[in-house]
């Protein structure tokens, strides 16, 4: 599966690069404003890459074909999941990473980033990548198969660092699920920053500060 990709630059010659998945019914163009927001001074010039996720039928949503990373089985986003769809996406996400090593981003220094669905697919994709990543960010999202974590993981990125960050009122990915994805990564032993906001399924400005304050340092 290719991609259809956005991407923006903040300067020539690029050091680093952030790769960033929107969530379910998006596309590459909803982040691109949130980055731009993002306050990287001291960090060189960076490469964000905004990948569009191909449509398909969402089964919660009826059947309704929307861009989607994997399908929807449920609203309790554990007891069903997609794992074909997931692993199918990693895939792409996987050539995306690749790419970016072929135009000279070394593997650490690449940070794997999204919000809801997209986060999801940062953590299923970043925490197996076979080479040290700088970073991996879920913002309203999850852990998908966590059963299958532990197993799976790569030992290259056991101690990768994470940015965990979620509204204490998100009605589509509830809090108690992503305080469930911290408490699992934690106990597997990965340095996790955690962060809750008082907002709903969305990113708020203090989100955007304390991430940018995080890539700052993963990067520096």
């Amino acid at each position: 599966m290719s991609l259809e990709v956005l991407e923006a630059q903040t300067g020539d010659q690029p050091v680093a690069t952030i790769l960033i998945m929107h969530g379910l019914g998006a596309d590459g163009r909803d982040f691109v404003p949130i980055a731009e927001q993002l306050d990287l001074s001291g960090v060189g010039p960076v490469r964000f890459l905004f990948p569009s996720a191909p449509s398909i039928p969402v089964t919660i949503n009826g059947g309704y074909v929307m861009p989607a990373w994997y399908d929807i089985l449920g609203a309790d986003l554990i007891r069903r999941e997609d794992e074909g769809g997931l692993r199918h996406s990693q895939a792409a996400i996987e050539a995306l990473i690749d790419q970016e090593k072929s135009r000279g981003i070394p593997a650490h220094r690449i940070v794997v980033a999204g919000f809801s669905q997209g986060g999801a697919m940062a953590l299923m994709t970043g925490l197996r990548h076979g080479e040290r990543l700088a970073g991996v960010v879920n913002l309203s999202g999850y852990l998908p198969l966590a059963d299958k974590t532990a197993a799976e993981r790569s030992a290259a990125n056991q101690d990768v660092p994470l940015f965990l960050g979620h509204g204490t009122r998100d009605g589509v990915v509830a809090l108690p699920r992503a305080t469930d994805t911290r408490d699992a990564l934690l106990a597997l032993g990965y340095p996790v920053e955690w962060h809750d906001y008082p907002m709903e399924h969305s990113v708020c400005p203090q989100e955007i500060a304390d991430l940018a304050q995080w890539l700052r340092r993963v990067l520096a």
